[in-house]
């Protein structure tokens, strides 16, 4: 007896001498990464208006990296605001511990003043920031990669023209193990990057815009780790805690009890121009339970044509059952809108 429970003991030290190792080996890698390309983007027109398109609306960069009116409907930003960053993801967003997002403005001191063109680059599509280290993949790096090269630059040329603000954004503070384990999360790119073509490829291009969109991160369910659970895409019920109160994210596959089982095409389009007329400056008080974080009023800017294209892709998914109910904390609708209480929000 005293034989085996001395080889258990020195199996068990060796599994925590061996554990112990494991974690000063992870704590002294450095992420996959490959050096920032030593290109400087020029800032042409087409440029210019292609990254407002997308950093303003496709990828809404602009939300998370902002100041919100959490008590206006669809949460505009705070004028003055615009990527000082500062927005705290915690325990609500499934993250283990807290991230806020950064400054992206050109502010030397607080924002990215100092960072060349290619170290963006690299941040944006590879997940690796100025100095090398792991960015939290809150930071939709994974579906950014997707990018293309063209896009990707018109993305950092328009970062380029914001207003300077200087506002300290407080350091991300995550729990063990997870401070370490994300360094395996970057991946570099193994060559160019190219989008399908929307003339030849509509669906090719819907699914572009869903994924770069933030469409899939959100509108699927994730595990208690943040991870999206396999074979449920686009079917929601994610539950998002925030300044603006509880919202479920709804069923995006067109199954004949959700939304998209049942909405024509020239309704979608119709339910996201429907608010292209809100600003931070009008739109109004938002009813208690019924605020959002779905970011309406960036993704009104969509072009009707873009959004026809997730429409048709949408329609290309598998029906998954998963009736959801968007705001569980608001009181019952009333009956007028009853009928309309399982639109995406």
């Amino acid at each position: 007896m005293k034989k085996l429970m001395r080889v258990v003991l020195i199996v068990a030290f060796g599994l925590v001498v061996v554990a112990g190792l494991a974690v000063a080996a992870l704590a002294l890698r450095r992420p996959a990464q490959r050096p920032p390309s030593a290109e400087r983007i020029e800032l042409t027109p087409e440029r210019f208006a292609r990254g407002a398109y997308l950093v303003e609306h496709l990828a809404d960069c602009l939300t998370c990296h902002s100041e919100l009116r959490a008590d206006r409907y669809g949460m505009p930003i705070k004028p003055g605001t615009i990527g000082q960053g500062g927005f705290p993801f915690g325990k609500e967003f499934a993250v283990p511990g807290v991230v806020c997002a950064q400054n992206i403005t050109p502010d030397p001191e607080n924002g990215i003043g100092t960072w060349t063109d290619g170290e963006v680059l690299r941040a944006v599509r590879e997940g690796v920031d100025k100095n090398g280290n792991a960015l939290f993949p809150m930071m939709q790096y994974k579906a950014y990669r997707l990018f293309s090269d063209e896009d990707a630059k018109s993305v950092v040329a328009y970062i380029r023209t914001l207003a300077p603000v200087k506002h300290a954004v407080p350091a991300r503070n995550l729990d063990f193990p997870v401070n370490l384990l994300i360094k395996l999360e970057p991946q570099p790119l193994e060559g160019p990057v190219s989008a399908p073509d929307p003339k030849t490829d509509r669906i090719g291009y819907g699914r572009y815009l869903a994924v770069v969109g933030g469409c899939r991160e959100c509108h699927t369910p994730h595990d208690d780790k943040g991870k999206l659970l396999p074979k449920k895409d686009y079917s929601g019920g994610w539950e998002m805690k925030g300044p603006w109160g509880r919202n479920i994210t709804p069923n995006l596959t067109p199954h004949a009890d959700a939304y998209l089982g049942r909405a024509t095409k020239a309704e979608f389009i119709g339910r996201f121009k429907s608010f292209v007329s809100l600003t931070g400056d009008n739109a109004p008080v938002a009813p208690k339970g019924r605020n959002t974080i779905m970011p309406w009023l960036p993704f009104s800017g969509l072009t009707e044509d873009d959004l026809g294209m997730l429409y048709d892709y949408f329609k290309t998914l598998a029906p998954i059952e998963n009736k959801v109910n968007p705001f569980p904390d608001a009181a019952p609708a009333p009956p007028a809108l009853k009928a309309n209480r399982d639109r995406p929000r």
